[in-house]
């Protein structure tokens, strides 16, 4: 008896395991069948146009299986681009809240729920789920981008360079990131001037200086301020640092050093500037023709700036040609023809924009440093050609 129940003993194992495995089986069928069920009512409701009920059915979902994860965010991602932002938040939110889920899904999650608030305009709720994944090693690029676009929508310049200062730091090391600090600091310098501070104006002015060699805007406004103070020749030292930095701003350099040499009643260092760069830009060749014309050279005057146009045609050009022509006119009717013909030229100029974004091609009348379109640093500039310089 006792040896028949020796031998009994592995049927009975084998028998327990053929049950057990049917038994996990049939769990698993049973599983599957309940997650097909909430998929189907899920689309159903989504086509029926009920898409509260939707997320609702969805939702469930993960306390089944986290597998759907990616479904999820998926969804999530669908509500948002149909303007459904509350939707979304719904479904990004409740995936965050999961345990279950892997820490790369949450940070997925976290990352979609951050846009999600961003397009809804909870700022500072996006703020917060992009400073969780600065540590992230999949998304802290793109969290660092929409930090920095949340800072310069709220203006908070000083985190926007924080921020970007941790990012030097830590080994980043482009061209754009160097233009984008310097341009934060040039943005909090803006609000000292209007603060009258000038004295951390220039502080952060020389800071953005050293970030990016190559930043104009830092001596354009060094070159104001020391204009503020009357200190003319401390100015025409600033703004002739712009052509040798970026020839494509000398338009906005030329006639404030102009202003200053004035002031001053010394052309000297003006002339100096004109010397060397009077033949890279409509402003530039106009104010030396100007300086001729004033010398008493009007003739000539007309022979260079002739000269100049035959070579890199403008309206500005043609306008002031014109008027050193109308000096020059002895016949009263070609005079009065020459002078309307200057003044709708002047019409033209005036409706014309002077900006163009190199990016986007966004096209304006004043300088704007973040381009309105495309929301890049630096990239408008002066028009070149027929309608600029």
């Amino acid at each position: 008896m006792l040896e028949l129940l020796f031998l009994l003993l592995p049927v009975a194992a084998g028998y327990g395991w053929v049950m057990g495995r049917n038994s996990a089986r049939q769990a698993q069928q049973k599983h599957s069948s309940i997650l097909a069920k909430h998929y189907y009512r899920g689309l159903n409701f989504l086509l029926s146009d009920e898409p509260d009920k939707a997320v609702d059915t969805l939702i469930k979902m993960i306390d089944l299986d986290s597998d759907t994860v990616e479904t999820h965010i998926a969804m999530g991602k669908f509500f948002r681009h149909r303007g459904e932002l509350d939707r979304a938040i719904r479904v990004h939110q409740n995936l965050v809240s999961k345990e279950q889920i892997s820490a790369l899904q949450r940070e997925s999650a976290l990352y979609e729920l951050g846009r999600d608030y961003i397009l809804a305009g909870f700022l500072e709720r996006a703020e917060n789920a992009f400073l969780q994944l600065l540590n992230s090693q999949k998304h802290f690029l793109n969290a660092q981008v929409q930090l920095f676009n949340i800072y310069q929508t709220t203006k908070e310049w000083p985190r926007a360079i924080e921020l970007a200062e941790q990012m030097i730091g830590a080994g980043g090391d482009s061209d754009e990131l160097y233009t984008r600090v310097a341009h934060f600091y040039c943005e909090q310098a803006n609000i000292e001037i209007k603060n009258n501070n000038l004295t951390e104006a220039e502080i952060h002015l020389k800071k953005a200086i050293d970030v990016d060699e190559k930043a104009v805007r830092p001596w354009l406004l060094l070159g104001k301020i020391a204009m503020q103070q009357h200190d003319f020749d401390n100015a025409i030292d600033c703004l002739s640092q712009i052509p040798s930095r970026d020839l494509s701003w000398l338009s906005e350099a030329v006639p404030l050093i102009e202003e200053c040499a004035e002031n001053l009643n010394d052309h000297v260092k003006f002339n100096k500037v004109l010397d060397e760069y009077w033949q890279q830009c409509a402003t530039a060749y106009l104010a030396k023709v100007k300086l001729m014309a004033k010398a008493g050279k009007v003739e000539s005057a007309a022979g260079v700036l002739l000269d100049q146009l035959k070579k890199h045609p403008t309206m500005k050009g043609f306008k002031t040609l014109m008027g050193l022509y109308i000096y020059l006119q002895d016949h009263e009717q070609s005079t009065i023809s020459l002078i309307l013909l200057k003044e709708l030229l002047e019409e033209q100029i005036k409706q014309r924009p002077k900006y163009k974004c190199h990016s986007c091609g966004f096209a304006g009348s004043k300088i704007h440093w973040l381009c309105p379109s495309c929301k890049k640093w630096g990239v408008v500039k002066p028009i070149k050609g027929l309608d600029g310089e």
